[in-house]
């Protein structure tokens, strides 16, 4: 298999650049995490709409976010470079590119760095500076300070790395306005309020996995009767959090129903998750259902915003 896998990097290396992207796309893809994105500049661009509930600067919108989504691209493959060796340990993660030796690690550190250099001078020349540095310092956070170190280091990684993937609406809100509102600063507040439950649901289970590469997980650490706890406290903590819009005048009547009933769901997986311990589908599906949940309280957030927008315009 070693000189399979040899042979074939060295075919690798001897193409031409064009034909090896053309023949490898689907890796380097695959090294930018295009789900994760994919969420990430959804988050921005609703930053972007609550921040101008009248037309987006062309800049902001198109190319603010492909700085951003090239940005959080770069992030995305350092996290698969620095986490290589484990991740071939992990069943769900070992048919990646980088453990498979689909691609060379200079060649995902050079995408990398393309993605990262391109995406911060996109910003920093066509949208804001300020968009540009905040940009660099969530690809910093999430890329070096937890991927090499609180990941590493402490079962509340995810809680603290958490700030870098919260970042998106804040980048957004700033590429239109220039400016950091306390509203953006909210929605902020919600995706890293969210990030645990979302995500210890998943660790939960994957604790074996985590355990056997030696990730102090909270599951791993603290075992899973503790982290359910945990992820039922954050949830409360989040439905809380979720009606601050609505407390500020940030948002109305529409958006609070939405909130509340979502995060009646939403509470309901982080009971049954402890009433239910022997039920192992439980953690997943709760982890499946808080990707739907984001994205639609962030939907209602705009439905909320531009609603009586489109009705005074078209009543009006």
């Amino acid at each position: 298999m070693s000189r399979i896998l040899e042979a074939t990097e060295n075919t690798t290396d001897q193409a031409p650049p064009l034909q090896h992207l053309i023949q490898h796309w689907r890796d380097y893809y695959e090294l930018t995490k295009p789900g994760v994105v994919a969420l990430m500049v959804f988050t921005a661009v609703v930053g972007m709409l609550l921040a101008s509930p009248g037309i987006i600067p062309w800049n902001a919108l198109i190319l603010g976010n492909i700085g951003i989504a090239l940005a959080a691209g770069s992030a995305a493959a350092i996290n698969h470079l620095v986490d290589r060796q484990i991740d071939g340990r992990m069943k769900r993660t070992r048919g990646r590119p980088l453990p498979t030796g689909h691609l060379r690690i200079s060649h995902a550190v050079a995408f990398a760095a393309v993605l990262g250099v391109s995406g911060l001078a996109l910003l920093y020349f066509t949208v804001n500076p300020l968009t540009a540095w905040l940009t660099a310092g969530s690809l910093i956070g999430y890329a070096f300070i937890y991927t090499l170190f609180l990941k590493r280091a402490t079962p509340q990684n995810i809680v603290i790395g958490g700030a870098a993937g919260a970042a998106p609406p804040v980048l957004g809100w700033v590429a239109v306005t220039g400016t950091i509102d306390p509203h953006a600063l909210l929605l902020f507040l919600i995706i890293f309020t969210w990030t645990p439950p979302h995500f210890w649901a998943l660790a939960i289970h994957r604790r074996e996995e985590y355990a056997s590469v030696d990730i102090p997980m909270l599951p791993v650490t603290h075992g899973e009767r503790f982290t359910r706890w945990q992820i039922l406290f954050y949830t409360l903590l989040l439905v809380g959090v979720t009606i601050l819009p609505f407390v500020t005048g940030m948002s109305g009547w529409i958006y609070l129903a939405g909130a509340l009933a979502l995060g009646a769901r939403y509470l309901w997986f982080g009971i049954a998750m402890l009433r239910r311990e022997d039920d192992r589908s439980l953690p997943m599906r709760s982890f499946g259902f808080s990707i739907v949940y984001l994205m639609a309280l962030f939907a209602v957030l705009l439905v909320d915003a531009y609603l009586p927008v489109l009705t005074a315009s078209l009543f009006g």
